[in-house]
């Protein structure tokens, strides 16, 4: 079992949300879980955000390609782990 998760840090939330939304999109059939922060309060929404992604075993060759595409994008940091 090949198990990867995927950190992506965006600097600029509201300038890249929706790149970065059409490339999760493109690979939504590999993801198994996919959990999205970022701080607010009444009166501010932070520009800054992070998802986390975990990918379906064995898919690590989507993982990487993913990686490449969405660090394209500006603003945009992105680490992986594998278990």
């Amino acid at each position: 079992m090949e198990k990867i998760i995927m950190g992506i840090s965006l600097g600029q939330r509201m300038q890249t949300v929706l790149d970065v939304q059409n490339i999760l999109s493109e690979f939504g059939c590999y993801i198994q879980t996919r959990l999205g922060l970022h701080q607010t309060s009444e009166d501010a929404c932070s520009n800054h955000g992070l998802i986390l992604v975990e990918f379906l075993n064995n898919t690590k060759d989507k993982a990487i390609e993913m990686e490449k595409k969405l660090s394209k994008i500006a603003d945009i940091q992105v680490k992986t782990m594998e278990f």
